[in-house]
């Protein structure tokens, strides 16, 4: 990648399908039994250049969006590769499990915030998934 000279912009984010991803999420949903997730609507992308600092972000299909395109709720996982790769294994697990948590359970396009509470709390939620993962 080239290096940008001070005050110099990227020429972009690169996105690319990633199957590797997509095998291990895959792996993740059928071990821990998230039986709501549709595991067809969910499309994996490894991002390059981003400026963003999380490690993953998860982008949902809005209602407007499904209706005006006639297409079925769907949801993209994006790994941003810069972060990410610099995890371990078992932290990338947490993360990737961290952003199917925001997959709710009716798989609607819209995406659960961090900050919900009560029932399905997005905590509580992804609590119980590491805690399944670190009882394989």
């Amino acid at each position: 990648m080239k290096k940008l000279k001070r005050g110099q912009r990227s020429s972009g984010v690169n996105w690319e399908l990633d199957p590797d991803i997509e095998k291990r999420v895959g792996k993740l949903i059928k071990d821990l039994d998230l039986e709501w997730l549709s595991y067809g609507r969910i499309f994996f992308y490894r991002s390059n250049g981003s400026k963003a600092r999380a490690y993953a972000r998860t982008w949902g299909l809005p209602r407007l969006w499904q209706r005006t395109l006639n297409v079925e709720p769907a949801y993209i996982v994006e790994v941003i590769s810069e972060f990410f790769d610099k995890l371990d294994e078992r932290k990338q697990d947490e993360v990737l499990l961290h952003e199917l948590s925001h997959i709710p359970k009716n798989f609607s396009g819209a995406l659960t915030p961090h900050t919900r509470r009560g029932h399905n709390n997005f905590k509580e939620k992804l609590k119980q998934m590491i805690t399944k993962l670190d009882n394989l």
